[in-house]
């Protein structure tokens, strides 16, 4: 065995593979073109070119899809050259030898001349040329159009199918290699119908060749029957067309066979399944024709003249066909439910269904979601990464559809179904803005920055650079939608985490966190409990990306007999504390601290009432209007000065300043002493 592995392993380099021989073959049946053929090859060859055709129809009526057989374009330049090939040498051997009797020609085409002739020559010579106008003027011309009608309509219909698959993955339907086959499926679409609309022609040209070859066959054998050989015009006429004609046939035959799998092929379009099956579904699927069939059937056999019996066959089992469709309808439940519900209305329960995320545009902005560069879908695809690696939240699909009620230039965007922001673009020029925060001093529309409410305007594209030198910050109209729609998400990130979500969020968590999630859940707090937990940080737009430090952070709480969410928040918050300290480091390396004064923390916490787990702050109105004053002198002298500042107070009470600060100041983060970290460079710019 080892010396039999070691002669195959020394003659295996030596091999030639698939693509030498293919290419071997191809130049032999060029070297047919030239060179003389013995009639046992010539016979071996005819052979080998009738059961490549009935091969090629067979596996085009199993198809599933034309794209399954994309060689097929190729297969057809292939079997149109062997046969060219062997009309080729079958010429030259009727003309050299035809006078030596019907076999001069090889056994194949005496076969054909003889038997499907029945020793007739007009017979012979009227069926070839029903056969040729059958594959040239019906099937070749026929299936040439729909080859040529498919590649133009492919072709059309790209941009838009590349659309909804970009749709489709901006949304969440599918994944990115999900994305990249689909869009591989219409490149081989395209290129499939292309190539089809070119390769109908080679079917053409075959038989116009056929018909050429066989007028150049008929005079070309008289002529040299009648001058080089001396035969009577009767005996050439009859060795020569009969040798001619059966020629004729054998290459005819095989053509129609493959100019049926074309027009097979680029007929099946929308059809789903192999052909048989689809006939039989869309043919037999209803009883109502086939009875009306038996019925035209039954009547037909009764007129005078005609044979009853083959008319009383068709009927009877048409009718049959039919009763059986009426006892079994096809489909079974799905045909009942079909008439429960009518075709294309959807069910009532789909009604129900909530959007999370929607973005409504008007009609003039359907093109930022279409055309060949649907900038939008990108920008909204990489805004829900950026969101899952920011904030470790995986922001649900966004559903982008028209909205005819909108005006042209106009967007909504709504979070459950209810709209959380909306905005006017203008789809064909670009917003230029004053990072200072005036208007910019350009030439342009005027409008305000629908994300932030910033001065700017609208300017033209061939504006942008004098916008640019101006030192304006310019950008397009999908830019614009998209940082809206980041900043809405940003605003509604608790109410988008659902329960689902939370539980995916922890299924998802690395095998050596699962034990931790065992002893965290059902134990010491549920997955709804978890939820509110992480929805209460992300209020306050704290990453939870690391989930086994809120996990830990949660234990600790419950184990302490913690129970409230606000406070278990607050216990999770202290353990990422590093998070939030590196979360608000300002441009100058330090945390700005804005600290509450010992006044107002006293008048807090003893405005604090009700049981430990659930206060609630009982401050009167005047005092809270006064803190509110106070606040808001102190942040904007801040910010004046260039500085972001943090408000920081003790960590009972934080969360209910929190409370009252995002009613006035919600880009303003709150933070309890606790929760800054040691290490941390801080520096206080204010006190309220």
């Amino acid at each position: 065995m080892s010396g039999l592995a070691d002669l195959r392993a020394r003659l295996l380099p030596w091999v030639p593979g698939t693509d030498i021989g293919l290419a071997i073959g191809v130049m032999a049946l060029l070297s047919v073109l030239i060179l003389p053929l013995p009639t046992m090859i010539l016979d071996f060859g005819l052979a080998i070119s009738i059961t490549a055709s009935v091969l090629v129809l067979m596996v085009a009526m199993f198809l599933s899809r034309p794209l399954d057989f994309t060689s097929f374009p190729t297969l057809l330049l292939l079997t149109t050259l062997l046969r060219l090939s062997l009309n080729v040498a079958t010429t030259r051997l009727i003309l050299s030898h035809g006078n030596e009797g019907p076999n001069a020609a090889g056994h194949v085409v005496a076969a054909f001349g003889g038997f499907l002739m029945g020793g007739d020559v007009v017979i012979g010579v009227i069926l070839f040329a029903i056969l040729l106008v059958v594959n040239f003027m019906v099937i070749t011309k026929g299936s040439g159009r729909i080859a040529e009608v498919a590649a133009r309509f492919s072709l059309d219909a790209m941009p838009g199918k590349q659309m909804a698959v970009d749709a489709d993955l901006s949304a969440g339907l599918i994944d990115e290699k999900t994305a990249k086959l689909r869009r591989r499926e219409l490149e081989d679409e395209s290129g499939f119908y292309g190539a089809m609309d070119g390769a109908a022609k080679f079917v053409r040209g075959d038989a116009i060749a056929g018909l050429i070859i066989t007028i150049i066959n008929i005079f070309g054998g008289l002529a040299i029957g009648l001058l080089r050989h001396g035969m009577a015009f009767s005996d050439a006429a009859a060795t020569f067309t009969t040798l001619t004609v059966g020629d004729g046939l054998v290459s005819q035959i095989p053509a129609l066979l493959v100019s049926t799998a074309a027009g097979i092929v680029v007929t099946k379009g929308g059809m789903e399944g192999t052909a048989d099956v689809a006939l039989m579904r869309q043919l037999g699927g209803s009883p109502k024709p086939l009875a009306m069939a038996a019925a035209a059937a039954f009547a037909l056999a009764l007129m005078p003249g005609l044979p009853a019996l083959p008319f009383l066959g068709i009927a009877g089992l048409a009718g049959g066909g039919a009763w059986m469709r009426h006892r079994h309808p096809a489909g079974g439940a799905a045909a009942a439910a079909e008439v429960a519900a009518p075709p294309g209305e959807p069910p009532i329960s789909e009604t129900l269904r909530i959007d999370m995320l929607r973005l409504e545009l008007g009609y003039g902005l359907l093109a930022l979601a279409g055309g060949d560069a649907p900038r939008l879908t990108e920008q909204i695809k990489g805004l829900r990464r950026s969101i899952a690696a920011e904030m470790g939240f995986v922001l649900p699909p966004v559903r982008i559809q028209d909205n005819m009620e909108l005006p042209p230039d106009s967007y909504s965007v709504r979070v459950k179904e209810i709209e959380a922001g909306q905005g006017q673009l203008r789809a064909a020029m670009l917003l230029a803005m004053d990072p200072k925060g005036g208007t910019p001093d350009i030439a342009g529309e005027r409008t305000t920055e629908p994300a932030f409410g910033l001065p700017a305007l609208w300017i033209p594209p061939n504006g942008r650079d004098e916008a640019v030198f101006r030192g304006c910050t310019v950008v397009d109209p999908s830019s614009v939608l998209t940082t809206h729609l980041t900043e809405i998400v940003k605003q509604t990130m608790a109410e988008l985490l659902s329960f689902a979500e939370t539980q995916k969020l922890l299924d998802d968590l690395p095998r050596e966190q699962q034990k931790l999630v065992a002893e965290v859940i059902p134990s010491q707090i549920s997955v709804g409990g978890v939820q509110r937990v992480l929805q209460a940080l992300l209020s306050e737009r704290v990453s939870i990306r690391d989930l086994p430090t809120i996990l830990e952070g949660i234990q600790e709480a419950c184990g302490g007999q913690t129970r409230g969410v606000a406070m278990i928040a607050g216990h999770v918050r202290t353990r990422l504390a590093r998070q939030l300290s590196d979360a608000h480091v300002g441009p100058g390396g330090y945390i700005p601290l804005v600290t509450l004064s010992p006044e107002w923390e006293a008048a807090f916490s003893d405005a604090l009432v009700g049981p430990a787990d659930d206060r609630q702050l009982a401050m009167a109105p005047s005092r809270l209007g006064e803190f509110i004053q106070r606040m808001r002198l102190v942040l904007d002298a801040a910010a004046e000065a260039g500085e972001a500042p943090v408000l920081l107070t003790g960590g009972q009470i934080r969360f209910h300043v929190r409370a009252i600060v995002d009613r006035i100041r919600p880009a303003t983060p709150v933070l309890a002493q606790a929760e800054i970290f040691p290490r941390a460079r801080i520096r206080t710019v204010g006190t309220l």
